[in-house]
């Protein structure tokens, strides 16, 4: 079965084939970085009239890649949220054309759980369950994947261990570069110039160390911020790296923590904050300390994508059948949690 998968949730105009849910024929991914780096950040409007003047050519280009026409494809994919309202729009519309054209179903992905997916893409025969630490620019959350019992249909279940109550990871990355002058995007700005500091210069606070798998990262954004200001000469190395340290104390121990919790066998990592250099290196030892298995995609599959959309959709359509037409972009979409 060969799904043509579409996302366009926030600034990545991407589009892929994806044969069995498995299989990756193609994989095009065109950023907006350029676009919205001037502006510190993503522009909605902007974003919106990029993925309509991107989306035609990145879906040929992923057509032609895989070597597909319309004629070969089971099932068109996009996702449907969460994500900026135009945005979606924008590749909802176009998925739903394109089925509509060559006479195939419809399948609308939930944008979080297609992240939880993008494990599978790469590590196929991961044994459940897994603890996934979901860290982007809108979320950070701890999500056990479990297998679901019989009879259901769909084989994984989900279940929220922990989320953020405040900024997200990514977003806490982003307003700290801005606050350094670093530019857009935050994230690997921030590593780039944290590897010319020292970790160990700056006892930044490690928010929420109550035991629980919820996250806080407002009050450390603030205490950078506070610092610089009292401190105007220090070094911005020191500072990126010393903040990048607190971030990543924080993820990794709780992830640990649930990981023990539920007795995963695996510890995954997603989104785009799992791009992350000293991210990836510390989930790799604290897994190896723990003896689980650690499960670190490539950054390609960290971030944005359409692949691991088609990955869902193959699940989805199996389990549930063609999502209607009539269903639309759906911006405050939230995973379906047992």
């Amino acid at each position: 079965m060969k799904i043509l998968a579409i996302e366009t949730s926030c600034d990545e105009t991407a589009a892929a084939v994806v044969e069995d849910g498995r299989t990756i024929r193609s994989s095009v991914v065109s950023s907006q970085v350029d676009l919205h780096g001037r502006f510190g950040g993503v522009v909605p409007e902007v974003a919106s009239r990029a993925h309509l003047d991107l989306i035609g050519p990145v879906v040929d280009e992923a057509l032609a890649q895989a070597e597909v026409t319309g004629a070969h494809l089971d099932a068109v994919a996009a996702t449907i949220g969460p994500g900026l309202m135009g945005a979606l729009l924008v590749g909802v519309s176009a998925a739903k054309g394109y089925a509509l054209g060559w006479g195939v179903p419809f399948i609308g992905v939930n944008h979080m759980e297609a992240h939880l997916h993008a494990a599978l893409l790469e590590e196929p025969d991961l044994v459940l369950p897994v603890v996934v630490l979901l860290v982007s620019g809108g979320h950070t959350m701890l999500v056990s994947m479990e297998r679901a019992p019989a009879p259901a249909t769909f084989p994984f279940v989900y279940r929220l261990l922990g989320q953020t109550i405040d900024d997200a990871a990514g977003e806490a990355f982003d307003k700290v570069a801005r606050f350094l002058g670093l530019g857009y995007p935050g994230g690997p700005a921030i590593d780039r110039e944290a590897g010319a500091g020292d970790p160990r210069a700056i006892a930044f606070p490690r928010g929420l160390h109550d035991g629980s798998f919820d996250f806080s990262f407002s009050g450390l954004k603030t205490s950078v911020i506070t610092y610089v200001r009292k401190h105007p000469e220090v070094a911005v190395a020191d500072v990126a790296a010393s903040f990048q340290e607190a971030v990543v104390d924080v993820l990794v121990a709780k992830a640990r923590h649930a990981a023990r919790a539920v007795g995963a066998g695996a510890l995954c990592i997603g989104g785009g904050v799992a791009a992350n250099s000293v991210l990836r290196q510390r989930i790799a030892e604290a897994c190896a300390e723990d003896g689980i298995a650690a499960f670190i995609p490539s950054r390609a599959m960290c971030t944005d994508n359409a692949a691991m959309i088609g990955a869902t959709a193959w699940f989805r359509l199996r389990a549930d059948g063609p999502t209607p037409f009539d269903v639309g972009a759906q911006p405050n979409l939230r995973l379906p949690f047992v």
